[in-house]
């Protein structure tokens, strides 16, 4: 017989009240019950575990051994659900962009270690296609990119917030100052990239192909501090998250130039594999994500 921690209970609770009848009105049982689960305990063992003496029910030498024994193993059983529960050791592993990792998740990561302070948080830059693979495959537990909304089988997608994408220059840049710009005015313009892969660099290079702006990639580089430092310069145009500017512009060292368009609108969005388990933890940071998401860019 495999013992189960029902029996294991009740046995505990004969124990304490001395009276099968009050365990089964205290457990919620019928008396036949819990005198069933005390006659499989027996059997199992090969011992008798109560005697009667008058209306009381007192331990056998056999059933006091077994009681201290089960006290233990039903304290360890109620310590291991709250450990996992409150899951306060491991490991999670968050793939995400540059520009979220610099400008939108630090406070989340602040709060998160509050919370959690022995969850190993572990933070991976990776490009968007990358956070993907490595959701998919259970690399990463969960991913937060900047992309556009698209369905995918094997992925939930969470949209967090629209995040502003903002083309920036030096300040006194010529197409500085203009109340719109169209796509068409871009034609010739030197342009600070970020790498190949950056998903709303392949957007604003498509748009551009779409309406035939030749353009100069000046430099490329995987860094954002880079390409702010060299707009800032003079050396050309660059296309960022608002989040990764926005000290430069309020400081007047970058300005905005007016230019938007639908074909460059992007949402930073949470990802995990539809299979996964959420426990609490992975749940809680999600959660901080979408709270941080709610307040002002």
């Amino acid at each position: 017989m495999q013992v189960d921690f029902t029996y294991l209970k009740t046995f505990m609770e004969v124990a304490r009240c001395h009276s099968f009848t009050k365990a089964a009105e205290n457990l919620g049982y019928v008396q036949s019950s819990v005198t069933s689960h005390i006659q499989k305990l027996e059997n199992e063992y090969g011992v008798v575990l109560f005697e009667r003496f008058g209306r009381s029910m007192r331990l056998t030498s056999a059933g006091e051994q077994l009681h201290t024994i089960f006290e233990q193993i039903l304290t360890l059983y109620d310590d291991s659900k709250h450990v996992i529960s409150r899951q306060t050791k491991g490991n999670l592993i968050i793939g995400t962009i540059e520009s979220m990792v610099a400008f939108f998740l630090p406070p989340v990561f602040h709060r998160f270690r509050q919370c959690y302070p022995q969850i190993n948080l572990q933070v991976r830059p990776l490009s968007e296609q990358q956070v993907m693979q490595g959701v998919k495959t259970g690399e990463l537990d969960v991913g937060v990119t900047l992309d556009f909304p698209y369905d995918d089988d094997d992925l939930t997608h969470i949209i967090v917030r629209e995040e502003p994408l903002v083309l920036v220059s030096a300040p006194g840049h010529a197409l500085h100052g203009q109340e719109r710009l169209e796509v068409a005015e871009l034609f010739g313009q030197s342009y600070i990239a970020t790498e190949k892969n950056c998903v709303y660099r392949c957007a604003f290079e498509r748009l551009l192909a779409k309406h035939g702006v030749d353009y100069h990639i000046h430099n490329e580089f995987g860094s954002l501090e880079a390409i702010k430092q060299c707009v800032g310069f003079g050396l050309g145009i660059g296309l960022m998250p608002h989040i990764a500017v926005s000290r430069e512009l309020d400081e007047g060292r970058l300005v905005p130039l007016a230019f938007r368009h639908p074909d460059i609108t992007f949402y930073t969005q949470i990802i995990h594999h539809k299979r996964k388990w959420l426990d609490p933890v992975t749940r809680h940071f999600i959660e901080l994500v979408r709270e941080q998401g709610q307040k002002t860019t």
